[in-house]
């Protein structure tokens, strides 16, 4: 399967796939990785400190952040609400969508 760059937000640089991939480590993936670490971080607070939020122990934060481990949908409102963040949502969700959009304008 072959990559080409694609940018984002004019700041980062993700991989785009030329064929339909899972969406481990797709674009989006990779941008949901960057923005939750990023949100994490702007609120000054430690893989620990979200972990002992969360009630989960720190490697779960570390494997979420480094695409280890994939979060479902009520995992990801519960670490927005851990950073201060719920304000966040919509936001990174017109993000990733966007990405979606120009990878299916990409294919034309």
């Amino acid at each position: 399967m072959g990559y080409r760059a694609a940018t984002v937000t004019g700041k980062q640089t993700y991989p785009a796939p030329c064929l339909p991939v899972k969406s481990l480590r797709s674009p989006r993936h990779l941008l949901l990785l960057d923005k939750l670490r990023a949100l994490r971080k702007g609120a000054g607070i430690t893989q620990v400190e979200l972990a002992e939020r969360l009630g989960r122990p720190q490697s779960y934060v570390a494997k979420i952040e480094g695409g280890e481990r994939r979060m479902d949908v009520l995992e990801f409102i519960d670490w927005l609400e851990a950073v201060n963040a719920a304000d966040q949502l919509q936001p990174l969700i017109q993000d990733l969508l966007a990405i979606r959009a120009s990878a299916n304008e990409d294919k034309r």
